[in-house]
C-alpha cells in the first residue's frame, strides 16, 4: 500500500470544522489592533490638538520641520515665530508638534 493513499484520508477529515474559529480569530485580531494601535494614536492626536489650541505669546516651540523658537504671535490659522534676533517666521498651526520642554531641553 502506498503511504500518500494513508494519510489522505486523515488530511481531508482535519479542515471540516474551522469556519467558526476562524472568525473568532478575526474578531480577536481586530480587537487587539483597536486596543494597541488605533486608541493610543487617537489619544496622541487629541493632545496634539489640545496643545496646538492652548499656543500663547512666550511659548517656545518645535515645528515639524525641526524650527525652534518663541511664539510672538498667535492667530486662528497660524502663529508667528521669533526662530533668533529679529527674525520672525509664520508658521500654520498644524505644523507645531511640540513644546521643547517635554523633551527636558532648554
Amino acid at each position: 500500500m502506498n503511504f500518500n493513499t494513508i494519510l489522505l484520508p486523515a488530511q481531508a477529515a482535519a479542515p471540516g470544522g474551522g469556519g467558526g474559529s476562524m472568525l473568532i480569530m478575526m474578531v480577536l485580531i481586530f480587537v487587539v489592533m483597536c486596543l494597541f494601535m488605533i486608541r493610543p494614536q487617537q489619544k496622541r492626536q487629541k493632545e496634539l490638538m489640545k496643545f496646538r489650541n492652548s499656543l500663547e505669546k512666550g511659548q517656545k516651540i518645535i515645528t515639524a520641520g525641526g524650527i525652534y523658537g518663541t511664539i510672538k504671535e498667535v492667530k486662528e490659522q497660524y502663529v508667528l515665530v521669533e526662530v533668533d534676533n529679529n527674525v520672525h517666521i509664520r508658521i500654520d498651526k498644524t505644523m507645531i508638534m511640540k513644546d521643547p520642554s517635554d523633551l527636558g531641553a532648554q
